[in-house]
């Protein structure tokens, strides 16, 4: 159980710096952006398409990151009249949907979009990038998703024996 624990920390840590990383770059480039618009009177067509592709990164991984730490949006008035025992079940069975989630839309679903744009050759109009490696961030969240999904399922199962 350790070493489960210690990998979640150490994804959470890694995904931390990263999501830091990926907003820093698109502060810069929409910063860059506009100066070089007011300032020096040119306009770079290719920090918009920089600031997009960042901003899907962000927001799927962010995505993920807020699943690790279960600070996800949810409505939870319905929940906090629970039992203590029902609401490790629901814990459970929310886990399991998710993971479902994450498996079939964004794992599989992203592999089949990456593969797709890839095969096709699909290339973004100004930096030239092919899109399938802009959408791999959705099968790697997705992954990643699912690996929070058992890491919870089994932190709530260990809640449920301690309380029998």
């Amino acid at each position: 159980m350790k070493t489960v624990d210690l990998l979640f920390k150490k994804i959470n840590r890694f995904m931390e710096l990263f999501l830091i990383g990926i907003f820093s770059l698109l502060v810069l480039d929409v910063l860059f952006q506009v100066i070089s618009r007011y300032i020096l009177s040119a306009s770079f067509s290719w920090t918009e398409e920089f600031a997009r592709f960042s901003l899907i990164w962000m927001t799927i991984l962010g995505a993920a990151y807020l699943n690790a730490k279960r600070e996800h949006l949810s409505m939870d008035f319905l929940y906090r009249k629970f039992t203590e025992k029902t609401k490790l079940r629901v814990s459970i069975l929310i886990e399991i949907v998710m993971f479902l989630f994450a498996l079939v839309v964004m794992v599989i679903g992203g592999f089949n979009l990456v593969y797709t744009t890839l095969h096709l050759g699909q290339l973004s109009g100004t930096l030239r990038i092919p899109l399938g490696y802009i959408y791999a961030i959705l099968p790697f969240s997705g992954l990643l998703i699912m690996f929070f999904s058992v890491y919870h399922c089994i932190q709530i199962y260990s809640k449920q024996i301690i309380t029998k």
